[in-house]
């Protein structure tokens, strides 16, 4: 699977556990922060990949990367509040720490440059 592909499957799955989340006021301000932040790495991501030039694509490749660790930071956030189990949020953890690393990587690959 490429890097598009999984930045939108990652969104796809940031929506699902966002709608599943409970209803009430706390976890809505939660949920709507979660979904910006893990929505916005894909996009940022493409954005990339039509940057003019190198500075632009690191710029909107750090930008998806801030994107990254803001999600991880709310889903910290839902773990510790109790609205999900550890269990059921460790996959979507465990991909957002690779897509870091994935992104991270690339920066580091064209900053050198």
């Amino acid at each position: 699977m490429d890097l598009v592909e999984r930045t939108r499957d990652f969104a796809l799955r940031v929506i699902r556990l966002s709608s599943a989340l409970p209803s009430n006021r706390t976890a809505d301000v939660i949920a709507r922060q979660l979904l910006r932040s893990g929505t916005s790495p894909g996009a940022h991501f493409r954005e990339a990949l039509r940057a003019r030039s190198k500075s632009e694509y690191v710029a909107k490749l750090n930008g998806g990367l801030m994107e990254l660790e803001e999600t991880l930071y709310w889903l910290e956030i839902v773990e510790g509040a109790k609205f999900m189990t550890p269990q059921k949020l460790q996959p979507l953890r465990t991909e957002t720490t690779e897509l870091i690393a994935i992104f991270v990587s690339l920066i580091k690959k064209w900053r050198g440059k």
